[in-house]
């Protein structure tokens, strides 16, 4: 039920930008609906460094807890990908979480990870949640929120 909202949703959204969409299929993955779209115009719907795709993804989830919330049912996160763009960066996402938590580590101190917007700080967290000796914290406000990783000594 809620993939037919989100696709509909999407092709309104689509339509009304005058911009073409060739493959639209869904998977779920570790509690993420992933939405995943195959478009020519994928450099206008991603946008600088993503932000399009943000603000589409955020429009959409907007749209469908909308609807959620009529029911009073609780769906999955909500992940939009234009030609494997959000992909990547969740990959790069995780290998930097991964470096700077052996960082942390190794130091046995905390690192900071530089800004960036809520959705990409949740997939650090996420990535990182079940690992003993380490913490994560989100500190700063707006645009210079960021990801402090905290080393935690199990030992003790």
């Amino acid at each position: 039920m809620q993939e037919d909202k989100i696709k509909e949703a999407i092709e309104q959204i689509f339509k009304h930008a005058s911009c073409v969409i060739s493959k639209l299929e869904f998977s779920n993955e570790n509690g993420m609906l992933w939405c995943m779209i195959e478009t020519p115009d994928s450099g206008f719907i991603i946008g600088r460094d993503g932000e399009t795709l943000r603000s589409l993804n955020h429009l959409v989830q907007k749209i469908v807890k909308k609807d959620v919330v009529e029911t009073e049912e609780k769906g999955p996160t909500i992940f939009i990908d234009v030609n494997g763009y959000q992909k990547k960066r969740f990959e790069n996402l995780k290998n930097i979480a991964h470096m700077m938590a052996e960082r942390a580590r190794y130091f046995k101190s905390n690192i900071e990870i530089d800004p960036m917007p809520a959705y990409e700080r949740k997939i650090v967290h996420m990535f990182l949640e079940g690992a003993k000796d380490i913490k994560t914290e989100s500190e700063g406000y707006g645009s210079t929120r960021r990801v402090v990783i905290k080393y935690v000594d199990s030992s003790i």
